[in-house]
């Protein structure tokens, strides 16, 4: 038993030669260009410094080193 398809094939092949023949590049222009470039980036990078260099200031490290 198999199932019906939510569209019919032709048309979706229909759909895909019509993106697929698009030529321009597409991408994402004014303020939101600076958060997905930079701020998403930026954010990732800061959390990262912080989750690295935690342990070094916390106090129960210090027990780790002298065991």
């Amino acid at each position: 038993m198999s199932e019906t398809p939510f569209r019919p094939r032709e048309k979706l092949i229909e759909k895909q030669k019509l993106f697929q023949s698009i030529k321009k590049s597409t991408h994402m222009k004014g303020r939101y260009d600076i958060i997905t470039s930079v701020a998403i980036p930026l954010g990732f990078t800061v959390s990262s410094i912080v989750l690295i260099v935690s342990p070094f200031r916390s106090p129960y490290f210090s027990i780790f080193i002298y065991c």
